[in-house]
């Protein structure tokens, strides 16, 4: 390792003193111009990962859903996943170290992971369509370069089409193949194969209006539209020609606000969805005949999958197992749905996509979605095999469909992350084969009336809590005082849990109405600021 380099290189993306910044599941993000020497230090930290997994590593240029003036960066580990929790910590040293340590620490590190400096190493790199996104994804490239990894830059794509580079070149292309041209075929080769029943009937042309929340989904529906255009017909709204990234559009700005983005021209009963920034968040919507706007979020989306795959199984025969796994996030409705009408078994998790993709691998198949529309569907190793080998050997014919259908599904997700333009065909093929309207998808079940409330605190540790974030352990008393606040109403329930980045306490209460969930949020904010050391004004 060169360090007289190094220190040389480093000195061109200088650290601003005193600058604390924390690698979380998002990985690294904040304003873009505090971001250069983060962006040197990943790819110096990417090539050290990559020799020590002997992988190819991802370095993506993004901060997804946040506003346009904010950047960010995360590292994709070799199948595709998230970096490993221990080398989180090495990223988060090596980012607030010090100019004239920063040398030691690469070293440290290196140390540490039993790195072999010898190995080869090789760097994916993806962006996003921010302003900033190509300087800083230079800055990345001077921290391959400098510590002498091999790097391709696939410049402008999606986060999830990042993840599935990486996947597709540490299975020797058995995945796919790692380009964009592999990507669109792969998902539109399942799609049409998916569809290719329902296509001859004479049913309406289907078309999708998607919000592409003035980010890169656009740029990458727009070159993938041709491929499925036999099967679907997307309109573009928010395509970034004008308006700003993410800006009273998006997934997370339709989730939050529960209304209709801007830029968006809705008519009654049209299917739409919205992706997020680095498309991969979706959430479907549409306007009832009285012009209500009704969300369909990713509890919806995770039992409209579920329940699809449940039937497939079921006519197959095949005695795979299901699961659905949800944060305590999760509509207490579709909890029910899924249990009592489908009998899918339901698992809940921490807060956080990490929790969730770890306890989805435990199943044959593994359905997740948080209710924000993050999500995926994860197929075993010997799930996929087993599915696949069924698809030649049956010979009954619907079994020999349905088994067919099930291993066009497994091609459809994208298996290394959770991805928009992927989940988007999959519902819409679900939709199609089930012939089921917007509507009907919606009325599956009907959602509690829920309300999410902020409490500010003196120190957000105060708080700790377990079974999967749904019970208060300190401080004592306040979980006694929200059992006794939850059997005052109809179907409720609420749970409090410390934020992971900010002093204050998330409340989440449902009860039977609006009124009464609200009330509930309400006086369970109180307790926390009477037991929990508020701050501020009492709620």
């Amino acid at each position: 390792m060169d360090l007289d380099a190094i220190t040389e290189y480093s000195a061109l993306h200088p650290k601003p003193s005193g600058l604390i910044l924390q690698y979380g599941t998002a990985g690294f993000r904040t304003k873009a111009e505090h971001l250069d020497h983060v962006m040197f230090r990943m790819g110096l930290l990417a090539v050290l990962r990559s020799k020590q997994t002997k992988s190819t590593i991802g370095v993506m240029v993004t901060a997804s859903h946040n506003p346009e003036e904010d950047n960010g960066v995360k590292l994709v580990d070799p199948l595709g996943e998230m970096l490993a929790p221990s080398w989180e910590e090495h990223a988060t040293c090596l980012a607030n170290a010090e100019e004239q340590d920063m040398p030691r620490v690469l070293m440290d590190i290196s140390v540490k992971a039993a790195v072999n400096l010898q190995q080869d190493a090789f760097i994916v790199i993806g962006r996003d369509t921010r302003s900033t996104s190509e300087k800083l994804s230079q800055s990345v490239i001077d921290g391959v370069t400098v510590l002498e990894g091999q790097f391709h830059d696939y410049g402008l794509v999606t986060t999830p089409q990042l993840h599935y580079m990486v996947y597709c070149r540490n299975t020797s292309g058995q995945y796919g193949e790692a380009t964009l041209e592999g990507y669109y075929q792969k998902l539109s080769k399942a799609f049409m194969e998916l569809t290719k029943q329902t296509l001859c009937s004479e049913d309406e042309y289907r078309s999708l209006k998607v919000d592409c929340a003035n980010g890169i989904g656009a740029l990458k529906l727009k070159e993938m539209e041709h491929y499925v255009s036999q099967g679907l017909s997307v309109q573009l709204f928010n395509d970034g020609t004008k308006g700003k990234l993410n800006h009273l559009c998006g997934a997370d700005f339709v989730k939050s606000h529960q209304k209709p983005p801007q830029g968006m021209e809705m008519k009654s009963n049209e299917r739409c969805c919205s992706f997020d920034g680095d498309a991969d968040r979706i959430v479907y919507h549409y306007l009832d005949v009285d012009g209500h706007f009704h969300l369909i979020d990713g509890d919806k989306i995770a039992t409209l999958i579920s329940s699809f795959l449940k039937e497939l199984l079921l006519e197959i025969g095949e005695s795979l197992n299901i699961g659905v796994v949800q944060t305590a996030y999760a509509n207490g409705s579709s909890t029910r749905y899924l249990e009592e009408v489908m009998k899918v078994p339901v698992y809940c998790t921490k807060t956080g996509v990490k929790h969730l993709h770890h306890k989805a691998q435990e199943f044959d198949i593994g359905v997740y979605f948080e209710a924000n529309g993050h999500g995926t569907v994860l197929f075993s190793k010997a799930a996929e095999t087993k599915i696949r080998q069924l698809t030649k050997e049956l010979e009954d014919e619907k079994r020999k469909a349905a088994a067919k259908m099930l291993e066009n599904v497994i091609d459809l997700f994208n298996q290394a992350a959770g991805d928009a333009i992927s989940d988007m065909l999959v519902i819409e093929a679900i939709l199609t084969l089930k012939d089921l309207t917007i509507q009907q998808w919606d009325a599956l079940y009907m959602d509690l009336p829920n309300r999410q409330l902020k409490v500010k605190v003196a120190d957000r540790q105060v708080i700790s809590t377990t079974d999967a974030e749904r019970q208060v352990v300190t401080p004592p008393g306040l979980q006694e005082a929200i059992n006794d606040l939850v059997k005052k109403y109809k179907l409720s329930r609420a749970f409090v849990r410390p934020s992971g980045t900010e002093d204050v306490v998330r409340v989440y209460a449902e009860a039977d109405s609006q009124e009464n969930a609200d009330s509930l949020a309400r006086a369970v904010s109180l307790a926390v600021f009477q037991l929990a050391g508020g701050v501020g004004e009492t709620p």
